[in-house]
């Protein structure tokens, strides 16, 4: 199915027409109630009609890429604080929502173990992986960035945008960064900073955090953490059920920096990244003036530690109010986490009990690839190809996996070689709801994948 040829269910389109004139009615502060020109009233009407051609991301049959709408106090909030529109680069743009920032970012330092930190939020995990990888430029001068080739392109991107040498090491057969070859790299010298991922955007894959931090101690270089994906599955690194690796986690407090996305699991509108530093003297980084904005207060403005100009005060008022609904634990917003981590483990342990199927990778997360058993490297494309689309015409929306053959075959070595890569069918289970069709999703990919008549 082509994204042009996408529609929403009629009830999900009927309730955004609606709820669109509903939200006229309220979106200014300054009247009892909005009344909405025709003209007003006419291009929300369009915009809803518009809208329709858009994937169902809130239905849980929608498992293909990491979207999925807000929680309703996160959306609630940064509507309130939109009626207003504060900016937190300044405390005169935005003094309410600015202590708000503070208060929210110390809380994932918390989740962290960072006992001390500097930190903000930015408009992406892009933007927060930038001011770090910056950061590391200033630190390190002319050294060099390293990152798996399992992490985000978003690392080799940066470091070009900021001009500083960036180099890949391989990764292992689970998809972590290899730490033999990482240690190789390391030995010859001139690495500034290593980037760990916690949670790769393709597999889920966890890196070992805590040997990759031992090994640039060992050689002195900083660790970057990327855990824009997977850093709140903290919370449920603590030995209970369902539950993550612990070790990972724990390191997370020798990092240098981290990178998290609250858009993507705590559950914010997107536009809310997150990056910290252990040491908050690396703010005389980001010193500069302005003649006109920092006047109100002698106390450190947030626009004084960040590289981003304007930056909405409402999705500081979001995340802040999620974390009062849903506190930073694993009884909290955990809860989840704990959903999304249990569905992807059912849906793996289905598939690996089907005959026809198979998971490329047993989970760390709650990210599932799917194959079909038994098949060779053009085979198992041909049939995630198609089950793609049947599996869409049928309403399940799962996406599509390129890996390299002789990857996945240092796992599955009973794969034919027939072709240099092959395509497998991913699913990122990252809403709570998925825990409750988990049974029935990988019943349809058992039955899409297999061709017997």
């Amino acid at each position: 199915m082509r994204p042009d040829d996408v529609r929403l269910p009629d009830p999900l389109a009927r309730r955004l027409r609606e709820r669109s004139a509903a939200l006229l009615a309220l979106g200014s502060l300054m009247e009892d109630e909005h009344a909405g020109s025709e003209a007003e009233q006419a291009a929300l009407h369009e915009l809803a009609d518009r809208l329709r051609n858009t994937y169902p991301y809130p239905d849980p049959h929608y498992v293909g890429q990491m979207l999925k709408p807000p929680a309703a106090v996160a959306w609630a909030a940064y509507a309130t604080a939109m009626l207003l529109n504060p900016n937190n680069h300044a405390l005169d743009g935005g003094p309410a929502t600015a202590a708000m920032e503070r208060e929210a970012v110390a809380e994932l330092a918390a989740m962290f173990g960072l006992p001390s930190h500097l930190g903000h939020l930015t408009a992406s995990g892009t933007i927060a992986n930038l001011e770090a990888l910056w950061v590391a430029r200033e630190l390190r001068p002319g050294e060099t960035v390293l990152s798996g080739v399992n992490a985000h392109y978003t690392h080799q991107r940066v470091s070009a945008v900021l001009g500083q040498a960036h180099e890949t090491v391989a990764q292992d057969e689970r998809g972590r960064i290899d730490l033999d070859a990482l240690a190789t790299r390391l030995r010859a010298g001139g690495v500034g900073t290593v980037v760990a991922t916690l949670g790769t955007t393709a597999l889920g894959a966890v890196d070992d955090v805590d040997a990759i931090a031992d090994l640039c101690a060992q050689y002195g270089a900083r660790l970057h953490v990327d855990a824009a994906y997977g850093g709140f599955f903290t919370l449920l690194a603590d030995g209970g059920v369902p539950h993550v690796r612990r070790a990972p986690f724990a390191a997370l407090a020798r990092a240098d920096s981290i990178v998290v996305d609250p858009h993507k699991h705590g559950l914010q509108p997107y536009g809310c990244g997150c990056v910290l530093f252990a040491d908050p003297a690396v703010g005389r980084i980001y010193e500069h003036d302005s003649p006109y904005t920092y006047f109100t207060s002698a106390d450190l403005h947030l626009g004084e530690i960040s590289l981003e100009c304007s930056r909405a005060g409402a999705a500081a008022a979001a995340l802040w109010a999620t974390l009062r609904a849903l506190p930073v634990a694993r009884e909290g917003l955990g809860r989840h986490r704990a959903a999304a981590r249990a569905a992807g483990q059912a849906v793996a342990a289905a598939l690996e009990a089907d005959h026809r199927t198979t998971v490329l990778l047993e989970p760390e997360l709650d990210i599932v690839c799917a194959l079909p058993a038994g098949r060779s490297a053009a085979d198992a494309t041909f049939f995630c190809e198609r089950a793609f689309d049947t599996l869409a015409a049928e309403g399940w929306h799962v996406a599509k996996l390129r890996l390299d053959t002789d990857w996945v075959r240092r796992r599955h070595p009973e794969i034919e070689r027939d072709a240099p890569s092959l395509t497998a069918l991913r699913c990122c289970l990252l809403k709570a709801e998925h825990e409750h069709v988990a049974g029935d999703l990988a019943a349809a990919l058992s039955d899409h994948l297999d061709d017997s008549p």
